[in-house]
């Protein structure tokens, strides 16, 4: 079995555990609230900010036996760049403050997750983070572009109120299979193992933002 093939086969019950959350089947069926909808995209914008700096302390702390995974996270650092501002955007076409949201700060379980990333990179192992990775792109590819179409359908916004969403779902999903190419280069058993443990966190810890959000039906869904 490959490395990739076992990262998924370990995780499969905290990957079914998110998936069940009230939210994100809601938001898969187009039956969120504008205000809920909202509410997503300010803890996406206090996450995905981090991004890139994740990344960069990923790059500069890898050994140099994995010079490879470093060129790797390069390559995801210039996919990544300026996202955040994407998901401010949709903010504003919305109907709401971006600027507000900007200077705001994120619910504890956002905060929660984001310093556990920045720990487990700090203080851990780096390749760690990767565990991270396979939960947000996973996550993106399994329900973003769908959710999009269906709640832009539901709520009559336009296609420039989920430029996060759309971008994710598409882009993610050539993600994934250059994602599953560098797993599978992993030959250290602690680096692997240091994937897994983060992915099963993270899990947990992005699953607690989707229940930390307001659950505000459409009045007629």
């Amino acid at each position: 079995m490959s490395f990739y093939d076992e990262l998924l086969a370990a995780t499969e019950v905290e990957r079914n555990e998110l998936l069940s959350i009230p939210f994100i089947q809601m938001g898969a069926a187009g039956k969120l609230s504008l205000e809920s909808y909202i509410a997503f995209l300010t803890q996406a914008y206090h996450h995905v900010k981090h991004t890139t700096p994740l990344l960069m302390a990923t790059g500069g702390r890898l050994s140099g036996q994995l010079e490879w995974l470093r060129d790797a996270v390069a390559e995801y650092i210039e996919e990544e760049l300026g996202h955040q501002e994407w998901i401010l955007n949709d903010i504003a076409v919305c109907g709401a403050d971006k600027e507000a949201v900007r200077a705001g700060s994120p619910l504890p379980a956002t905060e929660l997750m984001v310093s556990y990333a920045y720990d487990t990179v700090y203080r851990k192992n780096p390749v760690g983070f990767f565990g991270m990775v396979l939960v947000l792109e996973g996550t993106s590819v399994a329900l973003a572009t769908n959710a999009a179409a269906n709640i832009e359908a539901s709520l009559g916004l336009p296609k420039s109120a989920f430029s996060y969403l759309n971008s994710h779902g598409s882009l993610d999903v050539s993600h994934v299979d250059f994602y599953e190419k560098l797993m599978n280069r992993l030959e250290s058993d602690e680096d692997k193992q240091a994937v897994i443990h983060c992915a099963k966190m993270m899990y947990k810890l992005y699953g607690d933002i989707f229940r930390s959000l307001p659950l505000i039906a459409l009045e007629n869904s």
